[in-house]
């Protein structure tokens, strides 16, 4: 039981990692509006909930029988005997999460640019619990686990391919806006001859209809 209990919050962890971070470069990149507080809680709710499953998960393995890690095994990237690249690797995503996490509540105290640095970071932390799914997980040669790494390591790269073509775009914006506002010119230009065109034309069409009226008009009072 407790095995299964070891896989399940690994495998919760690491979805609610590769969630977050998903929705952190949605924010960034403005796929997702970021004016809502609720957006950002959600994104704050993610981190926690993988925070959480990965403390989970060491304690489950702090008390497993099977491999027997001792404490320093799971706290100490290295120590390990047990596949300890992979056991590193799993150590510093948690302790780089936990960074991250406090962080969300010390932004004030750190600073804009403190806190921005440690949030680029989690695109790290995620790579680094990818890779410890990969080496140590049991489930990773199962088709389902390879589905599910395969699904959030797609969504994270298109994601990051949109997000860096948006900021390029308004990159090029903020360097030309003499280019942007001449476009709005040229455009409310053309539209305002298009407007005048239509003008002309109405006028031209309506002119024959007055004249053929007053030509009525003095025909029936000379008849009268």
């Amino acid at each position: 039981m407790n095995w299964v209990l070891i896989r399940a919050s690994g495998v919760i962890a690491y979805l609610l990692l590769s969630l977050s971070v998903l929705w952190g470069l949605a924010l960034a990149g403005g796929l997702v509006k970021r004016s809502p507080k609720s957006l950002n809680y959600v994104h704050e709710s993610l981190s926690i909930g993988a925070l959480v499953a990965t403390a989970m998960h060491v304690l489950f393995l702090s008390v497993d029988r099977f491999v027997e890690f001792d404490l320093d095994e799971l706290l100490v990237p290295g120590a390990s005997d047990w596949r300890p690249v992979a056991v590193a690797f799993g150590i510093l995503a948690f302790y780089a999460l936990f960074l991250v996490t406090v962080s969300f509540y010390a932004r004030n105290l750190i600073g804009q640019r403190v806190w921005r640095v440690l949030h680029y970071a989690s695109f790290g932390i995620w790579v680094a619990s990818l890779a410890h799914g990969l080496l140590a997980g049991t489930d990773r040669s199962t088709p389902w686990m390879l589905g599910l790494y395969g699904a959030t390591a797609a969504a994270v790269v298109v994601v990051i391919i949109v997000r860096y073509q948006n900021f390029g775009s308004k990159a090029v914006r903020r360097r030309n806006p003499g280019e942007e506002v001449g476009h709005s010119r040229s455009q409310a230009i053309e539209r305002a001859l298009e407007l005048s065109h239509d003008r002309s034309t109405r006028h031209r069409h309506a002119a024959p209809r007055s004249i053929d009226q007053s030509s009525d008009s003095s025909s029936t009072s000379t008849t009268n």
